[in-house]
């Protein structure tokens, strides 16, 4: 017999977590108030943690690791020599947010989604906020995304964004920031959904406790939302969604998503243009596409008018595009508006094009176009994160208090050879959430990234995927760079459901 709090052989300690050693730092601790109590979002989840063997965590986190095995739920991790792919690194205990924290978040996005949506519909038409002098033109004339071909295309709902997924993260005071916009081909939606399916299946008494409000229904919305971008007169339209291919990092969730959704999943080979028409190669011979939801950049759909070394899209697809007989999620020419040197003006666009103040704000930044912003960059590179304007995943990158002499130097070289490259902001401790490793709970940095459909009204599912830098201390939550995610679990407080049961006796 085994008695509790030892070990026989190779077992598991059989104990319960001790949170009286949980460590708190500068940054908002999503558990902890700084005079140590618990939150009351997460006075559930502590109850069940403090009362279950460690063994029986073990177990769910085994279990939840062998289930993203088995379903094959992966993501590139670049500059890894032992393979291409990994399994997507998962922390069984979920991360919790209280609705009043979440309805402010989600009519932010969706102000956001809307000013931005406003913002690519004026600079491919009439260029308004460009000539009132709200935006620099040469900023945005110098973007690589900027497309001048998108002048001449109309679009169905005017919808220039379709799927949008802006980064966010909690200032030390515990307030939501937006970091960055993601419009072109933003990523991470199934892992949403998958972590929800294997956080529920590992608590599911606790998940029915917290009355989690759900996401499962982002598959169906997704498709009515695609759906509504139907060219005229086609009353039944057939959506397929464009993937590069298996060797893809995100290719996991190309095909989840088409499978979620019952769409075909089609690369461009299975694609043909004629008369202006998008048809799909099936067994019964060809098939009218009416909307495309691409996950393919701009410059590879259409080898006949962007990359002509192209194999991924379909020769003759854009002449197609223009002639309003396909549409594209997201619109071609959409990634100008994620560019991270235009984010600074999105404030600006929500005021401009809503007259409404921004319900969420932005994080300082310092541009490299601007004379006084640069030499301040220049002269303080050591204490801020330094971003290049097109990157993704955590690619170039600095974060000055967290590099070397020699690597600040080489980004202050690459800053001032081309300014307008390059924008910086102050390194802010992101909030931390607690995670399970082993035998213990520690905290680990985190993001949220919500995702908003804009169809004839936006939608944004209760929720997101949350990013975990897995590293202690680490602030990079990329996925790429061997990041990690957390389940999103939006729940009222105790207080909110007492006033729903008294509204409903009432």
């Amino acid at each position: 017999m085994t008695i509790p709090g030892t070990m026989s052989g190779n077992e598991p300690i059989d104990r319960t977590l001790d949170f009286r050693a949980y460590p708190t730092g500068e940054a908002y601790d999503e558990m902890l108030a700084p005079e140590r109590s618990f939150r009351s979002g997460y006075l559930k989840l502590v109850n069940v943690l403090a009362s279950s063997p460690i063994s029986a965590l073990q177990r769910r986190k085994q279990l939840a690791d062998a289930t993203f095995v088995n379903k094959g739920i992966t993501f590139n991790v670049y500059n890894d020599t032992s393979g291409s792919e990994r399994i997507f690194p998962f922390d069984i205990l979920p991360r919790v947010i209280t609705t009043d924290e979440w309805n402010r978040v989600a009519q932010g996005i969706k102000q956001r989604v809307r000013a931005l949506n406003c913002f690519l519909q004026d600079i491919y038409g009439d260029e308004k906020i460009l000539r009132d002098g709200v935006v620099p033109v040469e900023l945005v004339y110098s973007c690589p995304h900027f497309l001048p071909e998108m002048r001449s295309v109309e679009l169905p709902n005017e919808a220039f964004i379709t799927v949008s997924g802006s980064d966010l993260i909690r200032r030390p005071d515990g307030s939501f920031v937006v970091l960055e916009d993601n419009l072109r081909v933003p990523s991470g939606v199934s892992y949403m959904l998958s972590n929800r399916q294997i956080c529920r299946s590992s608590f599911p008494t606790l998940f029915r406790d917290y009355r989690v409000l759900p996401i499962e229904n982002y598959p169906g919305l997704l498709l009515r939302t695609l759906q509504e971008l139907r060219p005229p007169g086609r009353s039944d339209p057939n959506v397929v969604l464009l993937t590069p291919g298996p060797h893809n990092s995100a290719y996991f969730e190309h095909a989840f998503l088409a499978r979620q959704m019952g769409i075909e999943l089609v690369m461009g080979r299975d694609l043909l243009v004629h008369d202006n028409v998008l048809y799909m190669r099936t067994t019964s011979g060809l098939a009218r596409v009416d909307v495309i939801y691409r996950r393919i950049d701009d410059a590879y759909l259409d080898p006949l008018i962007f990359r002509s070394d192209s194999l991924l899209g379909v020769p003759g697809l854009f002449n197609c595009y223009r002639a309003g007989n396909v549409n594209i999620c997201n619109a071609l020419g959409a990634g100008v508006a994620d560019d991270k040197a235009i984010y600074a003006y999105v404030p600006a666009m929500i005021r401009y094009y809503l007259d409404e103040d921004p319900i969420l704000e932005n994080v300082e930044t310092y541009l490299g176009h601007r004379k006084a912003d640069l030499d301040h960059i220049l002269q303080n590179i050591e204490k801020l994160v330094v971003k290049s304007v097109g990157g993704a995943g955590g690619h170039g990158m600095l974060i000055g208090p967290h590099a070397t002499r020699e690597e600040c130097e080489t980004f202050r070289d690459r800053v001032r050879g081309n300014p307008r490259n390059y924008i910086a902001q102050p390194t802010i401790q992101l909030s931390s959430v607690p995670c399970f490793f082993g035998d213990t709970v520690d905290p680990r940095h985190v993001d949220l990234r919500p995702f908003c459909l804009l169809g004839k009204e936006p939608h944004i599912v209760p929720g997101g995927l949350s990013r975990v830098a897995l590293t202690r201390g680490s602030l990079v939550v990329n996925s790429s760079q061997g990041g990690g995610s957390k389940d999103t679990w939006i729940v009222a407080t105790p207080e909110e459901r007492t006033a729903e049961r008294l509204i409903r006796e009432t």
